[in-house]
């Protein structure tokens, strides 16, 4: 399987330093930042729409990435864009929504297609963002759907660059690795 594929002509481009398993699939208008990482059966298709990466920021194994198409329900589309410092958990979709700097976005998490989910927020893991929802900056939301539980503390909001650069080291070691490479 090849993890980096054209469409219609357009190849994803990848940062310095960026690392994609090669098990994942990254497909078309897709740009990841440098130092950001994606991780073992994640796929991140951008087929109809872009898809923008920021630096730093982890996408862990089985997540899918894809956007929302232009068509006669949304004569726009929404791309799926995503900041920097951002840490997407094991099994997370997003899909057309736009994804602040220094976020957690929990285990199995689900965001809709224009729902934007500001700096500094944490997701809890198995939560549901609706489309259209905005998540304000500075706050724990958990639930399906999603609800504002309290704001985050100093501890949380330091945790945001440790675990992005936690994943930088790790995904420095996989690519010493090869695993990049089929």
């Amino acid at each position: 399987m090849k993890a980096i594929r054209k469409y219609q002509g357009v190849t994803p481009q990848l940062g310095e330093r960026a690392f994609v398993d090669h098990s994942a699939v990254v497909i078309g208008d897709v740009q990841i930042g440098a130092d950001s990482s994606v991780w073992p059966m994640t796929v991140i298709r951008g087929d109809m729409q872009r898809i923008r990466i920021g630096a730093r920021t982890s996408v862990q194994d089985a997540s899918v990435l894809h956007i929302t198409h232009a068509g006669p329900f949304n004569p726009d589309g929404f791309p799926l864009l995503i900041g920097d410092d951002v840490t997407i958990a094991h099994k997370v979709m997003l899909h057309g929504c736009s994804i602040g700097s220094r976020v957690l976005i929990g285990m199995c998490s689900i965001v809709m297609d224009g729902a934007v989910v500001e700096d500094e927020v944490i997701v809890g893991a198995g939560s549901l963002v609706p489309p259209g929802k905005r998540l304000e900056s500075g706050f724990l939301y958990v639930g399906s759907p999603v609800k504002q539980v309290r704001p985050l503390t100093d501890k949380e909001r330091a945790f945001f660059t440790y675990s992005a650069a936690n994943y930088v080291k790790l995904k420095d070691l996989h690519l010493a690795e090869g695993y990049d490479r089929p």
